[in-house]
């Protein structure tokens, strides 16, 4: 069963290609951002170490870390976010490693699809077969975030200027998607790729 890796910049629409691969092929889908939340939780692997590190002005009232504010202080300090990475990053690629074996085993699934923002940056090559990169021209990407998630060009600039340039994105893909379009263009590119 093949792990296909799908990564690309904030605002790119990875989530649209997931969708995609998910209804229309029987893909199995691990998001890593969501294995990262789920480490987290009070109780699971991170949890402690986290709480240990960043202290207990982190938690909600409920023993939950408040993932708002542990970002507030990470991404306005480089040294905290690495610390942070330190953490998280070897736990997540475990657990993933993990779920990927579970799905093999029930065996329901036509592929697995691995996406995350990181997946070159945080050394994953070792767990997909494959790498897609889901390109999209960045005036697009400032207007889809604008529209979708309420972000500003200044929110949107500093996001994209800490992530990998599309030419490292491209040197590390064997599949590049124009997501820039409309859904059908993307759909028609993802046939031809998979058929």
């Amino acid at each position: 069963m093949k792990v296909i890796g799908v990564t690309g910049g904030v605002g790119s629409g990875k989530s649209v290609i997931l969708s995609i691969l998910e209804k229309e092929y029987g893909a199995q889908t691990i998001l890593a951002d969501l294995v990262a939340h789920d480490l987290m939780e009070p109780g699971a692997k991170s949890y402690m170490e986290i709480v240990e590190t960043f202290g207990d002005s982190i938690l909600q009232e409920d023993g939950a870390i408040d993932r708002q504010k542990l970002g507030s202080i990470v991404f306005a300090d480089e040294k905290k976010l690495e610390q942070l990475n330190g953490i998280t990053h070897p736990n997540v690629k475990e657990e993933i490693k993990r779920r990927i074996a579970k799905i093999r085993k029930k065996g329901e699934a036509s592929m697995i699809v691995l996406e995350a923002a990181l997946l070159i940056e945080s050394g994953y090559e070792d767990i997909y077969d494959e790498l897609w990169y889901i390109y999209v021209n960045r005036e697009t990407r400032y207007e889809r975030l604008k529209e979708g998630r309420g972000y500003t060009r200044e929110k949107t600039d500093s996001i994209m200027n800490n992530q990998l340039s599309e030419e490292e994105f491209r040197a590390h893909a064997q599949v590049i998607i124009d997501n820039s379009y409309d859904i059908e263009q993307t759909k028609k590119q993802i046939h031809e790729i998979l058929m």
